[in-house]
């Protein structure tokens, strides 16, 4: 069945791409990305940044916490390293279950679908908001163990989650069905850095739900979970590896943290 891409409206996740360097964009995604950096520069340094993060996030619940189930929320384009290269670069039978709801990643989501043999990745097309239909996917069933933990990834989505108790809702019932020990990992727009601030309003401006959330908010995410150290920061600041660290926090637009469900 055609995919309709409805290329003449700005999309998330092409303006994404387009910032990372991606090719997969077309002239309203970046007319969109030209305003956004016109009024935050440091845009797609915060996006590099980002990406990073979720890379560190999933080396560590591979390696230091022996996950090997995930289930990635709001996946974006395939840009390498991809959550399954990351974690199955650890063990290479971990089982990955991707979700997002843009055409757009749909039509490349082969590219998501390249697992070491001993393991498996899955795509789901559904929307972060309807948590049963993802629960109740065949991908999820076949591929993801309920009595074992989970790794659950919401990296650069929620901020486009507007209402909070919709935001909690949604956390608590994906967590819901998955034992003690499973993961939360959440990455979103901070309210503490003006550029973000800005951004988020272009965004709104360009027909695109956008909310920047305090480090306080952000905790509240993680409710009933325990937060691993160092807690909520900028994503540059989690566990920092060198490139991290070279990263300046006046252009990190993100902060999120990791958490164990007990």
């Amino acid at each position: 069945m055609p995919v309709d891409l409805n290329t003449s409206v700005p999309h998330s996740a092409r303006i994404y791409d387009f910032l990372l360097g991606g090719k997969d964009n077309f002239e309203a995604d970046r007319q969109a990305a030209a305003a956004i950096v016109e009024s935050s520069p440091s845009l797609p340094i915060s996006m590099r940044a980002n990406r990073q993060y979720m890379a560190r996030v999933a080396h560590y619940l591979a390696a230091e916490r022996g996950i090997r189930q995930f289930l990635d929320i709001g996946t974006g384009l395939p840009t390498s390293p991809n959550l399954h290269e990351v974690v199955q670069s650890v063990d290479a039978a971990s089982r990955i279950v991707y979700v997002d709801n843009d055409p757009i990643v749909l039509v490349h989501a082969r590219a998501l679908l390249t697992s070491a043999p001993q393991g498996t990745t899955a795509y789901i097309d559904a929307d972060l908001r309807d948590v049963e239909a993802i629960l109740t996917s065949p991908e999820v069933r076949q591929n993801l163990d309920p009595a074992e933990p989970v790794s659950i990834s919401l990296i650069a989505v929620l901020q486009f989650i507007t209402d909070e108790a919709e935001a909690h809702a949604i956390i608590d019932g994906l967590l819901a069905p998955f034992p003690p020990g499973s993961t939360l990992s959440i990455s979103t727009v901070t309210a503490h850095n003006l550029q973000a601030v800005e951004a988020a309003a272009v965004y709104r401006a360009r027909g695109i739900p956008a909310k920047e959330r305090t480090d306080d908010e952000v905790r509240a995410l993680f409710r009933g979970l325990e937060l691993v150290d160092p807690g909520v920061v900028l994503v540059n600041r989690w566990r920092p590896d060198a490139e991290a660290e070279a990263i300046e926090d006046t252009h990190v637009q993100m902060s999120g943290g990791v958490a164990v469900k007990n």
